[in-house]
């Protein structure tokens, strides 16, 4: 804040009351003039602004904080806030899609990054929360851990005309995971579409391999792997288990649902680096 008032900008801090306040904090303040929104916060935050967000044509900025930031690492949006800030006075407006979850009757939900459904959504919906805030990151793996020992709930994903049985399925318009590692590897934030990622393994351990693949960067050879670019997909269940979902890491509910490319959707302030790519 200190930082934007010294570069010469009316700035209003808005703090948030707890989780699932940010996307109404945000509407409000494009209902009551505000000409920029910036959200300093984790993937969850900024999710929560994105939905708030949608269709408006005020531009949005990201000050990384949180447990990770998989924008920042991808943007590659400094971690150090005032440097941050400086980039985002030098960004560029790029008018980008947004992900739609749609479930039932439950209220559509916006993504700005990424939809998993099965083995990593299932993660985060056990995820110890005390864990997460003494270990961080740490605590993922944890849980990764524990749900590969035993063998992944299988489901169904429809996506350009097929069907395939899958254990996770990723829906993704970035390509860092997590912030720490590359799975997919030819979207960008400025495309129309998805590019999804479906695991088929058949057991807990096969995650093990597939890691590998992907640190070797390997996975778009890997057994077992399919690679579409898609603007919709559908999951649908396979038996009675639940298979849970989860947009730009917050667990959001189950399946059945579709997930939809919205285009021309938010206004996102990118460094040049990246949206002139």
């Amino acid at each position: 804040m200190v930082e934007f008032q010294r570069l010469g900008h009316q700035v209003r801090l808005l703090p948030t009351q707890g989780a699932n306040t940010a996307g109404s904090i945000a509407a409000k303040a494009v209902m009551d003039g505000s000409t920029l929104i910036v959200a300093a916060g984790g993937d969850g935050t900024i999710n929560e602004v994105v939905g708030g967000l949608a269709h408006s044509h005020v531009p949005l900025g990201i000050l990384p904080a949180g447990t990770a930031n998989v924008l920042a690492s991808e943007a590659r949006i400094h971690k150090d806030l005032a440097q941050a800030a400086r980039q985002l006075c030098e960004a560029k407006a790029c008018r980008i899609a947004l992900g739609q979850v749609s479930r039932g009757d439950s209220p559509a939900r916006y993504f700005l990054m990424m939809a998993g459904a099965g083995l990593d959504a299932a993660i985060i919906q056990n995820l110890d929360l005390n864990l997460k805030n003494r270990l961080g990151k740490l605590a993922y793996w944890h849980g990764g851990i524990r749900f590969i020992r035993s063998n992944p709930v299988h489901f169904q994903v429809d996506v350009n005309g097929s069907r395939y049985e899958a254990s996770f399925v990723l829906t993704t318009r970035v390509r860092n995971y997590g912030g720490d590692f590359e799975i997919a590897k030819r979207v960008r934030l400025t495309d129309n579409d998805f590019e999804v990622i479906v695991f088929q393994n058949r057991t807990g351990w096969g995650y093990i391999r597939l890691f590998a693949d992907i640190v070797r960067n390997r996975l778009y050879h890997a057994r077992q792997v399919s690679i579409h670019r898609a603007q919709s997909v559908e999951f649908s269940l396979q038996s009675g288990a639940p298979v849970y979902i989860q947009t730009d890491g917050e667990a959001i509910g189950a399946i059945p649902c579709r997930i939809d490319i919205v285009p021309d959707a938010l206004t996102l302030l990118l460094p040049e680096a990246y949206a002139g790519r």
